[in-house]
């Protein structure tokens, strides 16, 4: 199982990567952090990139600087961020989830870029191939949309009685809500399940998601590796117990 704090650890290492060939251009080199969510929501995995950072010998306030720009969950404001990051002249820009990269990648094609995905980097546009990424961009990818028909067959194993599931998705995030869906539609047609999809797009959606599951009588619950759902992993831990919503590890793979 893959863990998203030791992946943000390496991608703040990876981060380190173009500062030394261009630390003589500035005196302290300038990392942009470029996130979808919120820095208290991330905080575990602020802590984690700048271990990343500290182990390739760059700690934050002494030899790099770091410009921190957040969507709070609003991903529209993606773009004028980047945008902001890019005029700032920094060095480096990492993009912890999939929206911030789309956006990073829309607004320069010069800054390197390190970006985390669930998504195919090759399908969604990041990358020309994943041996030789070409461009711009670098990073890593934990293919979860790939697995996500293996979740469902493995939630159906835990629950072979249920016969209608639910996956709940971002829409604001079409780069990994669009092929999931696609993905756990066609496993679920194997399966003789019934997939009905739900949506959240902020927090507040969840109480209305779980709403609809429980008016579904829905036996399980599949959720998408969203940045916004796997930053929020308690609070829907905490839903799905009180709705006695056996769920797939898609969720505890990403946290």
């Amino acid at each position: 199982m893959i863990q998203r704090r030791e992946v943000i650890s390496f991608i703040g290492g990876a981060a380190t990567w173009p500062l030394a060939a261009r630390a003589q251009q500035s005196s302290t080199p300038v990392i942009g952090f470029l996130g979808g969510g919120s820095p208290d929501l991330m905080a575990d995995r602020l802590r984690a990139f700048r271990q990343g950072l500290s182990e390739t010998g760059y700690v934050e306030g002494n030899n790099v600087a770091i410009e921190y720009r957040w969507a709070e969950g609003q991903y529209d404001r993606l773009p004028a961020l980047a945008a902001d990051l890019v005029r700032s002249r920094i060095t480096v820009m990492a993009t912890p989830d999939t929206p911030a990269t789309l956006a990073a990648k829309a607004v320069t094609t010069t800054t390197p870029i390190v970006f985390f995905t669930g998504a195919d980097p090759v399908e969604v546009g990041f990358v020309a191939n994943l041996a030789r990424p070409g461009g711009n961009l670098t990073g890593v990818t934990i293919l979860a949309v790939e697995l996500g028909s293996k979740r469902l067959e493995l939630l159906h194993e835990l629950v072979p009685t249920a016969t209608t599931i639910a996956l709940l998705v971002n829409p604001t995030d079409p780069a990994l809500s669009e092929p999931i869906t696609r993905d756990l539609q066609a496993a679920a047609r194997t399966l003789g399940l019934e997939l009905h999809v739900l949506q959240a797009s902020t927090e507040r959606d969840f109480d209305a998601a779980f709403a609809t599951f429980i008016q579904l009588r829905a036996g399980g619950l599949v959720i998408a590796p969203d940045a916004l759902f796997s930053t929020r992993s308690a609070r829907l831990a905490a839903l799905a117990l009180r709705h006695a919503c056996p769920r797939s590890p898609m969720l505890a793979s990403l946290s």
